[in-house]
């Protein structure tokens, strides 16, 4: 029996890494690119959890399928948790990952390497019609390099920095980051939930 779920994200990094850890056994996963006739959803929440329910319960409604979004982004203790909500339009609306980084280099510029700390965070909402959301969630901890290195992944993940590999996100397989990183564990609490495999 195939089933079908559906990701509240036009990203095309987000789509590789959920394709790469749900699809299969009867699993298609499609997107919003899918659907280019979906209007923008606003994420207007206040917190993760807000945003990834706007998305997954607002498409959910409008296409009557379940529906999975995630919220993510990148928490630095120096900036008091920033970028946080606003990772992905750091620098501005257009969601420019290179931007981005470079206003966040900026303004850890004075900061030494102890104090870098940071880490990534994923809330992923679940929404299904007639059914009450339920959420998921993933923290992958590392620091705030002083340069970019690697030109694997996207988003900050050529200045975060994972200690004990020696390697940003950036450099290393997608193997490794796919167990290691903030939506990577979000997926595996959601993979117990076998039922959402039998829709």
């Amino acid at each position: 029996m195939t089933s079908e779920l559906i990701i509240a994200t036009t990203n095309k990094g987000k789509i590789k890494e959920f394709k790469q850890l749900l699809e299969g056994n009867g699993t298609v996963i499609k997107s919003l690119l899918d659907y280019p006739k979906i209007p923008d959803i606003p994420e207007d929440g206040l917190t993760f959890h807000e945003n990834a329910a706007i998305k997954a319960e607002t498409l959910s409604s409008l296409l009557n399928r379940t529906v999975i979004a995630d919220d993510s982004g990148l928490e630095v203790d120096a900036l008091n948790g920033a970028p946080g909500i606003y990772s992905a339009r750091y620098a501005g609306e257009e969601k420019d990952d290179a931007a981005n980084i470079t206003k966040l280099l900026h303004e850890l510029k004075d900061v030494p390497e102890a104090e870098r700390t940071a880490r990534f965070i994923c809330v992923m909402a679940v929404a299904q019609p007639g059914e009450e959301t339920i959420y998921f969630k993933g923290q992958f901890e590392g620091s705030i390099a002083l340069t970019p290195s690697g030109d694997a992944g996207f988003g900050y993940d050529p200045v975060f920095y994972v200690p004990a590999l020696g390697q940003t996100a950036a450099e290393i397989s997608s193997e490794e980051k796919n167990e290691r990183s903030h939506r990577g564990k979000a997926i595996q609490e959601l993979l117990r939930y076998k039922y959402l495999f039998d829709l």
